[in-house]
């Protein structure tokens, strides 16, 4: 099985890919980032063309995305509300599953604790995948964080 996970925003939108339900093994993990003075439709667009670029290059069977957490920032709120529309559109369009996940659940699902903070989840995700170090950046971390959350419910 091969998962793969979206951490989305309009400035950097997450991605990791995982082979494997048990016991994940990490494929790939990356960013995408857009031009901060670019125009909100050409910033989505890239996103919706460089996720489907990299779902047809990685062909998961199942894509799994964060959703959407309550902040205090309405603007910050609806930027990744429009990411993770693209994002979503791309996953339809390549004919992907798509399954979603709250923070709330992939902290528990990483680390057992729905509280953990960004480098508790972190360290599970380097230790989950047996690697030698944290993924970089934090977004691709993240990605892969959604994507074992995944796992772990397929599994369950």
């Amino acid at each position: 099985m091969r998962i793969f996970g979206i951490d989305p925003g309009t400035a950097i939108t997450g991605f990791g890919v995982i082979d494997g339900k048990d016991s994940p093994t990490l494929v790939t993990a990356g960013v995408i980032r857009t031009p901060a003075k670019q125009a909100l439709e050409l910033r989505l667009e890239a996103i919706y063309a460089d996720l489907l670029e990299l779902i047809r290059e990685y062909r998961p069977d199942e894509i799994a995305i964060e959703q959407i957490f309550f902040a205090t920032n309405a603007k910050t709120v609806i930027s990744v509300s429009h990411a993770r529309g693209v994002a979503m559109l791309a996953a339809i369009h390549a004919g992907v599953a798509i399954a979603e996940y709250t923070p709330l659940q992939i902290k528990q699902a990483i680390t057992g604790y729905g509280r953990a903070d960004k480098q508790q989840i972190q360290e599970m995700v380097r230790a989950m995948l047996k690697l030698e170090t944290v993924p970089k950046p934090d977004d691709a971390a993240d990605a892969l964080a959604v994507a074992i959350c995944h796992s772990q419910v397929l599994t369950a």
